[in-house]
């Protein structure tokens, strides 16, 4: 009987794990500096080093933060975001994914789940998660990011932060944020 407690407890830790309401998440807001960071990532399977600095040279970034490549929520979250790059790049904006996975696991997804498209981070630890307050610990798990998108300026400005753990709106948002950006520019 104390077994099958145990198991009944562990399974409900488990399930209250697997939906963090996006009000539990603080991620840095609205105006806030986004920190810099340098990371290994990989476009089109092909390994570089990113930093968000120079990407920034070029134009806003939306910089989306996942839990997990190939899980089900992130692949649609990534096909989604591959679907609208050539419209974040008419814009100006580039497009940046982050996981806490290592840089070979990143390199196969960048290549088959984002398309080519755009550039995918791996953040072993979770420790730029962290620094943008997107890290969820979980007990005797390794550290994983929430589902998180921000628009960042090029003066390094967070434009937009935006948590929800369902991967749909968030090119929606990203998107109309980028715009609206552009629309400041003329």
């Amino acid at each position: 009987m104390k077994t099958l407690m145990k198991i009944a407890m562990a399974l409900g830790l488990c399930l209250s794990m697997t939906a963090i309401p996006a009000s539990s998440i603080a991620a840095l807001q609205q105006g806030a500096k986004a920190p810099d960071f340098t990371l290994n990532a990989a476009q089109g399977g092909k390994p570089f080093s990113l930093s968000l600095k120079q990407v920034l040279r070029k134009g806003p970034v939306v910089l989306y933060f996942f839990p997990a490549a190939f899980t089900p929520g992130c692949t649609m979250e990534a096909h989604l975001f591959a679907e609208a790059s050539d419209d974040f790049n008419k814009l100006g904006a580039r497009v940046v994914g982050v996981t806490a996975g290592n840089i070979e696991r990143v390199a196969e997804f960048s290549k088959s789940e984002c398309r080519d498209k755009f550039a995918v981070a791996a953040d072993p630890g979770a420790k730029v998660a962290a620094k943008y307050d997107t890290a969820i610990r979980r007990p005797g798990q390794p550290a994983i990011s929430s589902r998180t998108s921000f628009v960042i300026a090029p003066n390094g400005s967070i434009l937009l932060s935006y948590t929800d753990s369902k991967p749909q709106a968030h090119v929606e948002k990203t998107m109309a944020a980028v715009r609206a950006w552009k629309a400041r520019q003329r």
